[in-house]
């Protein structure tokens, strides 16, 4: 399982012209779904998410997780994160879970998350989505598993 993390200061999904999630600060995750990924894995990615320091304290270090500053956070499904370029130019995506693994999977994380108190808005699972975002930082991190 992958999940990018980007640290933002909003953020908000639209599908079909509609506009369907947005936070302020936070993370937008963007989550990726490997043929091997479980439950377990998941709520352990979420944990992770949850407890991640990297918002800035009064002293301007990154010390602070979401609980601390008030965050949510915007899951995003993508099964594009694990697209394979080794060969060729168009990318292989068989690594990435089939959609029912990959949407229960990325539920998982999504409910793990709010199990640990932080608020979550969503995308909608296999839609084209457009993300919009303002990239606090710039802070991006992968989490793996």
């Amino acid at each position: 399982m992958r999940v990018l993390l980007q640290r933002v200061s909003r953020a908000s999904v639209t599908v079909d012209r509609e506009h369907v999630a947005e936070i302020g600060r936070g993370f937008v995750a963007l989550v990726g779904v490997g043929h091997g990924d479980t439950a377990e894995v998941a709520a352990k990615l979420a944990a992770r998410t949850a407890r991640l320091r990297v918002f800035a304290d009064e002293a301007g270090l990154m010390n602070l997780a979401l609980g601390d500053v008030g965050g949510a956070v915007l899951a995003v499904s993508q099964f594009t994160l694990y697209a394979d370029v080794r060969r060729g130019n168009r990318p292989s995506f068989t690594d990435a879970a089939g959609p029912e693994q990959g949407k229960a999977v990325y539920e998982t994380y999504v409910d793990a998350l709010r199990a640990e108190g932080v608020p979550v808005e969503t995308g909608v699972f296999g839609a084209h989505m457009q993300v919009e975002l303002i990239n606090d930082g710039p802070v991006t991190i992968l989490l793996e598993a």
